[in-house]
């Protein structure tokens, strides 16, 4: 059976850790009082990333897009000196989530600048920890990335830093090629510890296995370079972002497979990976795995000879026990409370010398150098038919779980044990099993052997077939067009996902509301309890698309109900064009203020008397229903103004 290898220093370096940290604290601490941004994402994952925004953290591309009531965490690559002045200008909360190695390297090229020193990055341009760098030396610093750009440099005297993540070879190599052209360097290898430590397990470890494994982000650049430094020692190498890229069929046959993880790989993701792996590889060494488990039941579930049923000659029977011969060195013992007696029964009526008896192992040793035996026990044996019965007609029985062993728990059905193994505890992944100790599971026997008195069990095939049938409840029982309760569960850009009874509908952004939205947050929160409508049903894709918006009337259908020429209304400017004004009198009702219409004088630039997001009182002057479209004016709310002539008119009549 294959042997998997995990690489020394894989997955989240302490830079990486800190700042998930800092931002799941900040997400916890302004949930629903203040939103949290990242600037870019966080790290190169979008696993991880994905699981920030259903904890209501979102990613923005510049800082114009936050306001001064956010929160907005800068990541753990950095961000030059400019970005914190734009921040304290717009006002809005900053967390400082910068890796301390990077901010090291912030501090010795703008010291270096301030002395008028002219400072090289090496480093790729492109990656935003070198771009914050580079904020720092004024923008100004010479970025090399290779021999051919090293080339191009004039010679001269340079303060010399690293991009934490690059290869130590590819540093030394442009390095010695700066040298090479006659430049002074004022060297500081700045690439972080954890990052040389990384690229030296990934090496040795891609020297001795058949195939490397790579886990991390393809955007993320320290997990290629792992991929980069593997394939120059290792001829099988693969890249993966999940385990839905695992490369199960050209593994198989390897003997040593090892895995490595970039710095921005969560330790989540790498345990899941090993062990749908491992699953993989045992599963198709089933003789292996038969033995493997019931070697380790063997251990772990007795001492040595306890339980075993043995066959032996009865040579003594007394008022309290018989004495049985089993062929070894012992005697057995049968005490009087290990047999089934009827009425007045006594041993002696059901026993002589001679007879062929046979009973299970209790003790190797009963305190007086015999083996302690039972007869009672072998009832179990009709346990092990209710085992094998649920075996053949793949029916489900009630086990409790006893304890834990490695890799997995040993669980009892009445007298018969069972190993389950940790992929077989749950439907998700599970890394630990201490929180099944004790508990009784509904489990379906995927193998027997009698014999040795072992069997192992799955409660992941149980929650399977259950979820199954759940599933297949809600759709029977679902039909385009009803109307149903949901549970907001998590957001995307285009929608939200709802459970509606086991399984999740698509709410789509466009069916959320008459108005429109920028995303499902403006109206809906997690957790939130909603009526939707069952837009349509594709039983063999398993997608469910859902409609809040058709659950309330569509605001034309009733405009007779509220809304008649003459009345004032309440709304809010949305849109501004040259000719006028857009406003919001409900989502998904808007009505125009001409130009004419906004103020009793001439009006040239609109922007100058409204503003986008203003609420206004207007006067519903038209409402054409064929065209839906509502015209409103505004000056027909104000107080005309009286000029200075009509003024002078009126004191003449008063006198």
């Amino acid at each position: 059976m294959a042997r998997i290898e995990l690489a020394k220093n894989s997955g989240f370096c302490f830079g990486v850790k800190r700042a998930m940290d800092i931002t799941e604290e900040a997400a916890e601490q302004f949930a629903g009082t203040k939103q949290v941004y990242t600037c870019g994402p966080l790290i190169h994952n979008r696993n991880v990333t994905d699981g920030l925004r259903e904890k209501g953290v979102e990613i923005i591309d510049e800082l114009s897009q936050a306001s001064e009531q956010d929160v907005v965490i800068i990541r753990s690559h950095g961000e030059g000196q400019a970005f914190y002045e734009q921040a304290e200008q717009i006002g809005f909360q900053l967390i400082d989530a910068t890796c301390p190695f990077v901010k090291k390297i912030h501090k010795l090229v703008k010291e270096a600048a301030d002395r008028g020193e002219a400072v090289v990055i090496v480093g790729d341009q492109e990656h935003p920890e070198v771009r914050g760098i580079n904020g720092w030396c004024r923008n100004k610093a010479f970025i090399i990335n290779s021999l051919e750009e090293a080339d191009k440099l004039e010679p001269g005297n340079y303060f010399v830093v690293a991009q934490t993540t690059i290869q130590q070879s590819h540093f030394e190599a442009i390095l010695s090629r700066l040298a090479e052209k006659g430049c002074g360097l004022d060297l500081h290898n700045t690439i972080c510890s954890a990052t040389r430590d990384r690229q030296e397990s990934c090496k040795k470890l891609a020297e001795k296995v058949d195939a490397m494994l790579i886990i991390g982000d393809r955007s993320s650049s320290n997990s290629q370079k792992l991929y980069d430094l593997s394939k120059k020692h290792c001829e099988k190498v693969y890249f993966i972002e999940n385990i839905a890229d695992l490369p199960l069929k050209d593994i198989e046959l390897c003997n040593k497979i090892g895995v490595a993880a970039g710095a921005s790989t969560p330790e989540r993701l790498i345990k899941e990976v090993i062990a749908n792996m491992s699953e993989f590889l045992t599963e198709n060494n089933e003789e292996n795995l038969m033995h493997g488990l019931m070697d380790e039941i063997e251990k772990s579930l007795r001492l040595p000879r306890g339980g075993e049923i043995v066959d032996g000659t009865v040579i003594q029977v007394t008022d309290r026990e018989v004495v049985v011969n089993l062929g070894c060195k012992k005697d057995g013992i049968i005490p009087k409370d290990e047999l089934t007696l009827e009425g007045e029964q006594k041993l002696t009526d059901l026993f002589k010398e001679g007879d062929e008896i046979q009973a299970k192992v209790l003790k190797t040793d009963d305190g007086d150098g015999n083996i302690l035996l039972s007869k009672k026990k072998l009832e179990v044996n009709e346990h092990w038919d209710e085992i094998n019965s649920a075996l053949e007609d793949k029916s489900f029985v009630n086990a409790k779980v006893i304890k834990e062993v490695k890799g997995g728990v040993i669980a009892a059905y009445k007298e018969v044990y069972g190993f389950i193994p940790l992929s077989q505890l749950s439907d998700k992944f599970v890394d630990k099993a201490e929180e099944f100790i004790g508990k009784t599971l509904p489990v379906r026997v995927t193998r027997v052997d009698q014999k040795k008195g072992k069997a192992v069990f799955s409660h992941k095939a149980y929650l399977a077939e259950e979820r199954q049938k759940k599933i297949d409840e809600v759709w029977g029982s679902l039909s385009e067009g009803d109307v149903v309760e949901g549970t907001v569960m998590r957001f995307t850009d285009y929608g939200a996902f709802v459970d509606i009874g086991g399984i999740d509908g698509l709410l789509h952004i466009s069916e959320i509301s008459w108005g429109k939205l920028k995303h499902p947050q403006e109206v809906l929160s997690i957790g939130q309890k909603i009526e939707v409508k069952v837009l349509s049903m594709n039983n063999e894709k398993g997608k469910i698309s859902l409609g809040l918006k058709q659950t309330k009337p569509e605001p034309w259908s009733v405009i007779d109900e509220k809304y008649q020429i003459g009345q004032v209304i309440s709304g809010k400017i949305v849109q501004i064009k040259e000719y006028g004004a857009f406003v919001e009198l409900e989502p998904g009702l808007d009505g125009l203020v001409h130009i004419s219409e906004i103020a009793h004088k001439r009006v040239t630039n609109i922007a100058d008397e409204i503003s986008v997001g203003q609420e206004v009182s207007a006067k519903i002057l038209e409402i054409d229903r064929d065209r839906k479209r509502i015209s409103l004016s505004i000056k027909e709310t104000l107080d005309a103004p009286v000029d200075e002539e009509t003024e002078e008119v009126a004191a003449e009549d008063e006198e």
